[in-house]
């Protein structure tokens, strides 16, 4: 396969005004090959629709002048780690294009914002990044032992049937045996439809139906990534009147549990195993090196010190100790530690005290950094994940699965686009099912699902598929959907014709592929 580009006709001028700024003499593949690798570490990822993006009547890099021999390999492994693909994929020269042009914009556009910016400062600070990245911390997302948490969450064993909705031009429900294992493995669910489809009024009312239904004994707790809008709370207030489900807006509103509550304060050894976690994910989600965790675990160690036996310290108290260990230095670490204490994104109990017998609506505010709300978001799934792996398995009695939970998270294209966020997600979806709970995904679209290193899907029983953009992708359709070809004919022509509030499933109640209205809360108050 040979490897032979243009740049777009725009950046032939900056790879002739980027290359004048390093050594004279220096050869004008070199910076493409730095692009390309800036690119990268910026974590962009391309698509197969921006293929044509850039135009390609620009600067002209043969195969053997680009990389020579040496280094070939090297940077088709690059892109190949990338997008977790083998080394003869066809669109490894577009991809390689794509990174050249989008890092030749990225830098020009760095170096004139900042005149007294030289490329040497830009070598120094991009080579202690990758640096940084090669220490980057291995997470054990492993469920810590926690013998004293004291925390009880009944269960309903009975069968919860849900009315999904009706056959269309037609009083005939659909209705959906949640819980019956003789139907389905797992209770998790799939949603995916755009924007305005009806996809989060089908949600709330799942969530309705199974609260009521199940006499309360099932709580939920709806994760919401963007953020509440004023607006939006308005129509929302009835599905909290009926559920009697919390609305909480962090950080205006504290979320009612202290993360770190997860960790068994009583046993020595357990709580520094569970330290170790919290740390982790800390680093983890925030892209901290080595030498921070131990900083962070020293801090967070020194806070437990502090607090008598059974009690645990808050953020603020965490922070004080970090500020105390480092002094006058401050970095991401200070920073993220300091914006989650000053927003008070998390109520400071005294002792771990749990939400999950309540329902829970928690909105994550957009003011918030991406750092702060992924690694809060993270720290609150931990929480769920580790307490439910410490109680007992659910029972199952005459095929009915006990329930005690639903976790919802909406966004998920937006959550777990990068393979380290979809660890915690792969490792839930395995493991707690047997605890009683249920995890529904709503994305907008089928690709998030179906990743390179993981079908999520496939570890969802339930499928449903709203209207979508890329109705004419049968092949993700039907792997999202489980379908088989002939299954996903029938499945194309439905989606030829789908409305708002219409989708097809894959449920073993109704025919697969079929049409069908799906109840939305706001009709039904």
């Amino acid at each position: 396969m040979q490897i032979n580009i243009r740049t777009s006709e725009a950046n032939q001028e900056i790879v002739r005004k980027l290359t004048s700024k390093l050594p004279v003499g220096t050869k004008e593949n070199v910076i493409a090959r730095i692009a390309l690798g800036y690119s990268l570490q910026t974590n962009k990822k391309f698509s197969n629709s921006d293929f044509n993006l850039y135009d390609s009547k620009g600067k002209e890099y043969k195969d053997h002048i680009l990389f020579d021999a040496k280094y070939r390999g090297f940077f088709i492994a690059l892109i190949c780690q990338h997008y977790g693909i083998y080394k003869s994929n066809e669109n490894i020269p577009k991809y390689i294009k794509l990174h050249i042009d989008h890092g030749l914009e990225k830098m020009d556009n760095l170096f004139s914002n900042s005149n007294n910016y030289t490329f040497f400062d830009f070598m120094i600070e991009h080579l202690d990044k990758g640096i940084s990245s090669l220490e980057s911390v291995t997470v054990n997302l492993d469920a810590v032992r926690n013998k004293n948490q004291n925390i009880e969450k009944t269960y309903f064993g009975e069968p919860l049937k849900i009315n999904l909705g009706k056959k269309l031009n037609s009083d005939e429900e659909v209705n959906l045996g949640f819980n019956d294992t003789n139907l389905y493995n797992n209770s998790h669910i799939a949603v995916a439809g755009s924007s305005g489809t009806g996809k989060t009024q089908f949600a709330l009312e799942l969530l309705n139906q199974i609260s009521e239904k199940s006499n309360h004994h099932v709580n939920f707790i709806y994760l919401d990534f963007k953020g509440v809008k004023d607006d939006d709370l308005k129509q929302l207030q009835p599905f909290f009147d009926k559920t009697k489900a919390t609305f909480i807006d962090a950080p205006k509103t504290p979320f009612p549990v202290n993360p770190l509550s997860f960790i068994d304060s009583i046993n020595e050894v357990d709580k520094q195993m569970g330290i170790d976690k919290f740390v982790d994910i800390i680093c983890k989600y925030s892209n901290l090196g080595i030498k921070q965790r131990g900083i962070l675990r020293n801090a967070t160690n020194e806070a437990f010190l502090d607090k008598k036996t059974g009690y645990y310290p808050s953020f603020p108290e965490i922070n004080e100790k970090l500020l105390d260990l480092v002094g006058e230095k401050r970095d991401t670490l200070t920073e993220i530690i300091d914006e989650i204490s000053r927003y008070n994104v998390f109520k400071e109990d005294k002792k771990g005290v749990s939400f999950l017998n309540q329902n829970t609506y928690l909105s994550l505010s957009g003011d918030l950094s991406n750092s702060v709300r992924f690694t809060s978001l993270f720290l609150i799934i931990n929480y769920i994940y580790n307490t439910f792996m410490n109680m007992e398995n659910s029972p199952t009695n005459n095929g009915n699965k006990g329930m005690r939970y639903v976790l919802l998270i909406d966004e998920a294209h937006v959550i777990f686009k990068e393979r380290k966020y979809q660890d915690i997600l792969e490792k839930i979806l395995r493991e707690i099912r047997s605890k009683g709970v249920s995890v529904v995904l709503l994305s907008q679209g089928i690709e998030e699902f179906n990743q390179p290193n993981f079908d999520f899907s496939s570890m969802c029983e339930m499928s449903f598929l709203l209207d979508i953009k890329d109705k004419t992708n049968s092949k993700a359709i039907n792997k999202f959907l489980g379908f088989s070809k002939s299954e996903g004919i029938k499945a194309a022509r439905s989606l030829e014709k789908i409305e708002k509030g219409q989708g097809i499933s894959n449920i073993k109640e109704y025919p697969k592929g079929e049409l069908f209205e799906l109840r939305q809360f706001y009709k039904n108050l």
